[in-house]
């Protein structure tokens, strides 16, 4: 599933894509991706308008329109915002015509990602479900500390939880866990503050390592223009179950105990 890394990716090279353009036509061929299903109409009514800004929000792309719409793309696990370029038209689901000639397209092969019409109300009832972003410089050490250490769920399951921190995932999890020697399924209450810290510049570092590497791609996730991230060899625990710890040599194990998800750690020095 496309996380911060990723969607930070697609919006950026939409951003720079895009601004100014005018969509000319938008053509839905399955609308079991839009929410609501019957936003086709909202769809329509956004023909001869602007795209003034892309940009990302916790794993979402949001495509600001003019005069106060916005697009929101959930691309989960298989969707893609493709800009011109050859894509599967059995897995293309909406065609956004620009009116240089230009075509935008969603492409979504199990059709689980979604995409919304929000007006500013709607928008706004939206994010007001989601946490800070952890690149934000406004979220402080003390902050994302209270975040951790003000539940006694698994540290991995409070950093994946939307509600209380935007944009990361089961990947980025994993990897800033790692980093900072912290057992994913420790309690946030037992976390000391000073390793609150810690997993604070290790969740920044791994997450701006991977945008500067365009995200990570093991099957799915393409760009804007249908290339793979290149962050997947730089990766230390996820994928790697199983193999020797690069800190220390021991054998990195795997659990799906904790959320349904890959959980990979070492015992050695992830305490």
């Amino acid at each position: 599933m496309p996380e911060l890394p990723e969607t930070e990716t697609i919006a950026r090279d939409l951003d720079g894509a895009l601004r100014g353009a005018v969509l000319r036509s938008v053509e839905v061929l399955r609308a079991d991706v839009l929410r609501p299903r019957a936003a086709s109409t909202a769809l329509s009514g956004l023909r001869g308008t602007t795209i003034t800004k892309v940009w990302r929000r916790a794993k979402s792309i949001v495509i600001d329109l003019t005069p106060s719409h916005a697009l929101v793309v959930t691309p989960r696990f298989t969707g893609a915002l493709l800009l011109d370029g050859i894509a599967d038209e059995a897995y293309t689901c909406l065609r956004f015509a620009l009116a240089d000639g230009r075509l935008l397209r969603y492409h979504d092969v199990r059709r689980l990602g979604t995409v919304a019409v929000l007006d500013p109300v709607g928008f706004a009832a939206w994010e007001s479900t989601l946490g800070p972003e952890p690149l934000d410089p406004d979220l402080s050490a003390e902050r994302f500390s209270g975040i951790i250490r003000g539940s006694r769920r698994a540290v991995k399951t409070i950093l994946m939880d939307q509600r209380r921190l935007a944009g990361v995932g089961n990947i980025y999890a994993n990897e800033a866990l790692w980093r900072a020697g912290i057992r994913p399924s420790a309690r946030g209450a037992s976390v000391t503050r000073a390793r609150t810290s810690a997993l604070l510049d290790s969740l920044r570092g791994v997450l701006r390592e991977s945008i500067a590497l365009r995200g990570t791609t093991f099957r799915d996730f393409r760009d804007a223009y249908g290339e793979r991230g290149g962050f997947a060899a730089k990766l230390q625990a996820y994928g790697r179950a199983g193999e020797a710890c690069l800190r220390c040599g021991s054998t990195l194990r795997s659990t799906h105990k904790l959320e349904g998800r890959q959980t990979v750690w070492c015992a050695q020095c992830q305490k």
